[in-house]
């Protein structure tokens, strides 16, 4: 399965393959690594994000697989509240402008320590949670300060496959890649 991670995305040291055998969490920013960042206001004040179905897929296979996943983010969004509760994820953290205590809290409810927990991000309002966890992801297009110091940059860049990339890397890891035959909604 590493080969064929590499054939798809890029090739992962043996050190990165075995920490991503070891996650049973991932935590996902939203701006910037779910989508390309961007905020879309109309003249009404509606904003507009767009997520990409990828992702959606590779979240649902995720949890199908037993690695469960939650959102923190800086951000307070009725659109991410509805497209995570579309993909069933079960923790989601909004307008965390600090988002230890989030992490802290997902932590205790699902009983696992930080190597076990895989977290993505762009920017350095992440980078706290990064330095805690056992693998630490960078989208593409992140800023240069955590692309340089996460364990992992993928391939996509955010809002384009980036969460998708690391969820593919998580269930190939494990032997679990091809066994979710669901839907993205």
């Amino acid at each position: 399965m590493q080969q064929l991670f590499q054939q798809c995305y890029q090739a992962v040291p043996a050190k990165l393959w075995q920490q991503a055998q070891q996650i049973r969490l991932l935590i996902c920013d939203v701006d910037g690594v779910f989508s390309d960042g961007r905020i879309y206001l109309g003249n009404s004040g509606e904003e507009l994000k767009a997520f990409h179905t990828r992702d959606g897929y590779g979240i649902k296979a995720l949890r199908k697989a037993g690695i469960e996943v939650a959102i923190i983010t800086g951000r307070q969004s009725r659109i991410v509240q509805q497209r995570m509760q579309s993909l069933t994820v079960p923790h989601i953290y909004q307008g965390q402008e600090h988002k230890i205590p989030a992490f802290e809290e997902v932590l205790t409810i699902e009983q696992l320590e930080p190597h076990q927990v895989a977290y993505i991000g762009d920017d350095l309002s992440d980078w706290e949670v990064m330095q805690q966890v056992g693998l630490s992801i960078a989208v593409q297009d992140a800023h240069p300060y955590l692309r340089l110091h996460s364990h992992y940059v993928t391939s996509c860049p955010g809002g384009f496959g980036a969460v998708r990339e690391v969820a593919d890397l998580l269930l190939m890891s494990i032997g679990a890649f091809q066994q979710f035959r669901g839907s993205s909604t």
